[in-house]
């Protein structure tokens, strides 16, 4: 028996963030990052929907990249001097992932981090507060997933919560919100949200409901991305509807090792998570297609690809992640991106056996064994083609 969950409500369009005025709560506790956010007015606007509906609010502000634990524990002192009903996560993938993690500990102050990162472990949810996620970039999809991943800065130890419990209740994609995105996050979040969709399409646990969101979304950013990191508003706001799309998916498809190996070397070397998705996106193709070669074909005819045979359609599909990646002035490898030869090599063993351990790799569709791993982070760092 399979499952698909996802939030209950989804509030989409120009000014999606007016429903928030008629929201059954007393108190919301708002959890963002970005100072972005507050100097064009986002965060003014939320307080003032939510003041028409009654709402008493108290903010949380600074979420880092790759949100702490100390993060974490200092939101849920507040929230319990607060005492919300209600929790809001604001931005991308950071802060939201910050407020689902408050929000268990909040909701359950004796559980441990540990017992937290247990795939689908956690105590029922909701006896305290319900959840509201916004999103404010278009890429990560946290607002629809079911995921959490917060980081011990002091063991450096990465705790991925996996769990139907935190999925939202409402998700809220205002598309006003995307339009002063910088180029540079356009194009890592955009990335980042392809791969989320060509990883679910070719998951071991795919299934009817993860494909049609997935081969949509794919379709929805080939035509979209590039125009919208060009600056073309209704393409940023389509995209910010596909990136929601691919995470409907993959909170249920789960991912593959583009995103193991993200995971690992975007902590050791602070690489941008949507910029090291785009450089390993096409070896992962290749590397899968040993298996998944006929669902990589269909991805290719359905965005105008052409080839006579699944290999050629394979290799079209290829040349367009890159020609994609190109045309929005990504590096090609990670030694472009500035990483020292030999310290990338010093690390290469530990991070492909960590890559090899990570949940994702679990539902990729090709076995794949540490060596193997090693030889496609190599490769992914030169930029070159692998070859099995």
């Amino acid at each position: 028996m399979q499952r698909f969950t996802i939030p209950r409500d989804l509030y989409f369009g120009d000014n999606a963030i007016e429903y928030l005025e008629s929201v059954d709560a007393k108190k919301a506790f708002l959890v963002y990052g970005s100072k972005r956010l507050e100097s064009e007015g986002v965060i003014a606007k939320i307080e003032e929907h939510l003041k028409k509906a009654n709402v008493e609010t108290m903010t949380f502000s600074g979420v880092e990249h790759d949100p702490s634990v100390a993060t974490v524990k200092a939101g849920v002192c507040k929230m319990n001097e607060f005492q919300p009903d209600l929790i809001i996560g604001i931005g991308g993938g950071s802060p939201i992932d910050a407020a689902k993690a408050m929000w268990i500990f909040y909701e359950h102050p004796n559980f441990t981090f540990e017992e937290a990162a247990k795939p689908f472990n956690l105590p029922q949810m909701r006896t305290k507060a319900h959840f509201i996620a916004i999103a404010t970039t278009s890429g990560t999809a946290t607002e629809v997933t079911s995921f959490s991943v917060i980081t011990d800065n002091e063991t450096g130890i990465k705790y991925p919560i996996a769990d139907y419990n935190i999925t939202p209740d409402v998700a809220i994609l205002d598309t006003t919100l995307v339009e002063s995105m910088p180029k540079h996050l356009v194009a890592n979040t955009g990335m980042d949200a392809l791969t989320h969709a060509m990883e679910a399409y070719v998951s071991t646990v795919a299934n009817p409901f993860t494909d049609a969101l997935a081969m949509h979304a794919i379709e929805m950013m080939f035509t979209n991305l590039v125009e919208s990191y060009n600056g073309s508003m209704q393409a940023r706001k389509n995209m910010h509807l596909a990136q929601n799309l691919a995470g409907m998916s993959f909170s249920n498809a789960i991912l593959g090792i583009a995103h193991s190996m993200a995971h690992k070397s975007g902590a050791i070397f602070n690489i941008p998570h949507g910029l090291a998705n785009a450089v390993y996106l096409p070896n992962t193709v290749l590397f899968n297609s040993k298996t998944a070669g006929s669902r990589y074909a269909e991805v290719a005819k359905r965005v105008g690809l052409c080839g006579k045979t699944e290999q050629e359609l394979v290799a079209a599909l290829v040349k367009a992640i890159k020609d994609m990646r190109a045309a929005m002035n990504m590096p090609a490898s990670l030694k472009e991106f500035g990483i020292d030869e030999a310290e990338f090599k010093s690390k290469v063993d530990n991070m492909a056996q960590t890559a090899v351990a990570d949940p994702c790799t679990s539902t990729n569709p090709r076995e794949i064994s540490v060596e193997e791993m090693k030889k496609v982070l190599l490769a992914s760092y030169y930029g070159e083609d692998i070859n099995f």
